[in-house]
């Protein structure tokens, strides 16, 4: 029997609880912009290509939160000033308008719209305080209604009810912005119904997660982070409540059932987390499948999953195909997703044109295809047996920085799969009925371990974030000590329990991740924390009382997540917000305080690695210091040629006297660019580069893979030099080097 190669595409759909249970409000308001932005037009796309199949999973407490704002119960600041007469604005309404209503990548939601980039650009041109003091009442109205606007998909655009708004442009009225939210609580309203609607015309699966979004791995044992980390420090407090489990999975299942009127088959364990531990409640719960990452499935086999050159996987057959788990309470099949595919659509494909990321994404698969038949002992032109690859990835944040919020990339892509007899995609459950999994995987091997690098250490291990942890064990502790306190007899007690063990808080405290909103996303958790003692008319401790860390920006930090600058020397800050960065003013060392750097700002994609460097006010090249800046970096563990610097006057001093494999070198007056590699007897080559140089306010660098020879999982070690005519002059950072992963 021939078959296609059958894809898998996952889209998970989750927002956390920002409701505040203890005031009522909602203290973000993305919930409702994600809403009117992301959840409907995905799968409105996916409807007029009626034979492809796909999967969305609705985690339960965002559909809560959308139930709220269509029935009308949830307000967030954001809204709340949206429907404020502009007259009746308090100032700090309008210092909070002004400082958070561009929320949202300027390029694909700011710079398409006049109005809204006329105002953006006297923000950034002018600041803040010039528009507090010289705005009128009229752009206070303009920007709250452009922000809402903004966050509408295009695919509603034509709508005449919102078509009229985008066609007026300015001078909106508060009659307006209230019109805009009735539109935008129609497009929420039709949210779970449209999911419905597809389920059961069986062109859509729709699954759930854990009733908050919780690590449930974690939940049962925080000693499971010692399964991929054995010497992560852990909270000073071992937190093991599986007795939570079923009740997440309960809760999730009666909301599932409520809505759909069937019974989920499959579940998006939180964070594509899991573990031995988790398994027989899953079974038990009814869940038939579930999912995680190549990672997982990569340490449960002992195998690292190599790619060539090109990032295809060279050990296709182990990654796609189902397996099976083995529990008590029967058997559950389990997916793994492909996680470079995956991160393509996440963090990649949006800074390419459309129909070229949509096409390369298609020859991705395409190259899986050949792949696979190779690998056959017939020479049939078709696949001999059933391969299942899995795309399984966030529905909601990545469309932000796409054109036209992914619907051009979206449309060309389901085309694309509609054409080609190679590809079919399935939901999950349409390949496991006809396919069940040949191969078993035992349950106790099973690797505990998340979507993030195979382990947990985005949520535990920091000691802000085991804090948070030990905090939260003893509200639980303090819950087991009343056993009157039942789900029935107080059931406020258990929802201030599950909304603080969602895995968001963790994922925010300490290192790793931060963002502008990271100190309500401390204050909720302590919230919530704070419920349970009050709904037991016990005392509220103390250290809920205090954030549990500052919250001010800090001097460095690594990068967050990929970044996809555009290079042109303007250093957008919304380009780099997740980059590393290294303060070099503050820095210590007299080369540091002499620098005509201020700020090196580093980052990656899978298409580049880039480099930002701020200059001092008022420091020019070529006069205030070195024209010449050279970049030399090399690859550590790796065997090839390495050279030393050739430049001139060079103090014998790490990391000066470094061997190094690389060097770019930039004239920063005339912007030209060379690029040389070490080889045998300490020499260098010449070669080409496609490296892309922008220098205005600051300098922006952009070095592709391509030109480099890493594979996946590689690094390198960068240094930053300053010459003249190739005379040493200075280097950056003093006295460590940079360190960027390849993705």
């Amino acid at each position: 029997m021939s078959h296609p190669l059958y894809v898998a595409f996952i889209w998970h759909q989750h927002q956390p609880l920002y409701k505040s249970y203890r005031s009522g409000e909602y203290r973000l308001p993305w919930v409702r912009l994600h809403g009117t932005k992301d959840y409907l037009d995905l799968i409105l796309l996916l409807e007029k290509y009626p034979q492809l199949r796909q999967t969305v999973n609705l985690v339960p407490s965002l559909i809560l939160q959308l139930e709220d704002y269509i029935n009308d119960r949830a307000r967030d600041p954001y809204l709340e000033a949206t429907l404020t007469p502009v007259e009746k604005l308090t100032q700090g309404q309008k210092k909070f308008v002004l400082e958070h209503f561009f929320d949202a990548n300027h390029r694909t939601m700011v710079d398409p719209h006049p109005r809204y980039a006329e105002l953006y650009e006297q923000k950034q041109e002018k600041g803040i305080h010039w528009c507090w003091e010289n705005w009128s009442l009229r752009d206070y109205g303009d920007l709250m209604a452009w922000h809402n606007l903004a966050w509408i998909d295009p695919i509603f655009w034509d709508q005449p009810a919102i078509a009229k708004f985008f066609q007026k442009g300015r001078n909106f009225t508060f009659y307006d912005r209230q019109e805009i939210w009735q539109q935008q609580r129609q497009i929420l309203a039709r949210i779970v119904a449209k999911h419905k609607e597809l389920q059961d015309n069986g062109q859509l699966e729709v699954t759930t997660s854990p009733y908050t979004h919780p690590i449930l791995p974690l939940l049962a044992d925080t000693d499971a982070a010692k399964v991929a980390m054995p010497e992560v420090p852990l909270p000073n407090k071992r937190f093991q409540y599986p007795s939570d489990i079923p009740r997440h999975l309960q809760r999730a299942i009666d909301m599932y059932r409520q809505r759909f009127g069937v019974d989920p088959k499959g579940l998006w364990p939180s964070e594509q987390s899991v573990s031995p531990d988790i398994l027989d409640d899953v079974a038990q719960a009814g869940f038939q499948w579930l999912c995680s990452d190549e990672a997982v499935l990569g340490w449960t086999l002992s195998r690292f999953f190599n790619r060539d050159a090109a990032g295809n996987l060279q050990e296709a057959e182990l990654l796609y195909r189902p397996y099976r788990l083995q529990t008590p309470h029967g058997d559950l099949s389990i997916v793994f997703r492909d996680h470079r595919l995956s991160d393509l659509i996440g963090f990649t494909y949006s800074s390419i044109d459309p129909k070229k990321a949509a096409s390369d994404l298609v020859g991705y698969l395409e190259a899986i295809a050949r792949q696979l038949r190779q690998q056959q002992s017939s020479n049939s032109t078709t696949l001999d047996q059933p391969w299942l690859v899995t795309i399984a990835l966030d529905g909601e944040n990545c469309w932000e920085f796409y054109q036209e919020d992914g619907k051009p990339f979206l449309e060309h892509l389901y085309q694309l799969c509609s054409d080609t007899q190679q590809l079919q995609l399935v939901t999950v459950s349409e390949f496991l009925d006809k396919f069940p999994p040949q191969d078993s995987l035992p349950s106790h091997q099973l690797h505990s371990g998340s979507w993030v690098d195979g382990n947990f250490a985005t949520w535990i291990g920091d000691p802000i974030k085991n804090r948070a942890w030990d905090l939260l064990y003893d509200a639980r502790k303090t819950l087991e000590n009343h056993p009157e306190a039942t789900e029935e007899t107080n059931p406020a007690v258990w929802e201030a329990l599950y909304a603080a063990e969602g895995s968001d808080w963790f994922w925010w405290f300490g290192e790793g991740h931060s963002s502008n909103q990271d100190a309500i996303f401390d204050q909720l958790f302590r919230e919530h924390l704070a419920d349970i003692y009050e709904a037991l008319g016990e005392p509220v401790p103390d250290a809920l009382q205090s954030p549990l860390e500052e919250h001010e920006r800090k001097g460095e930090q690594r990068p967050q997540t990929f970044i996809h600058p555009t290079i042109d020397g303007a250093g957008d800050e919304q380009d780099w917000n997740h980059a590393g960065r290294i303060e070099v003013g503050a820095a210590r060392g007299t080369m540091h305080r002499s620098s005509p750097v201020q700020r090196i700002w580093y980052g990656r994609d899978h298409l580049n690695f880039y480099l930002r460097l701020d200059f001092q006010t008022g420091k020019k090249p070529g006069k205030d210091f070195p024209a010449e800046f050279n970049l030399f970096w090399y690859y550590p563990h790796r065997t090839m040629h390495n050279s030393t610097l050739p430049l001139e006057e060079l103090p014998d001093r790490e990391p000066l006297n470094y061997l190094f494999h690389h060097h770019l070198g930039i004239d920063l007056l005339t912007q030209s660019i060379w690029f040389y590699e070490a080889g045998e007897y300490n020499c260098w080559y010449a070669h080409r580069t496609r490296a892309q140089v922008g220098l205005d306010r600051c300098l922006e660098i952009a070095i592709p893979w391509d030109d480099l020879p890493t594979e996946p999982g590689w690094s390198l070690e960068l240094l930053l030099v300053f010459s003249n005519a190739g005379h040493f002059r200075s280097h950056l950072p003093e006295d460590h080097l940079i360190t960027i992963d390849s993705p």
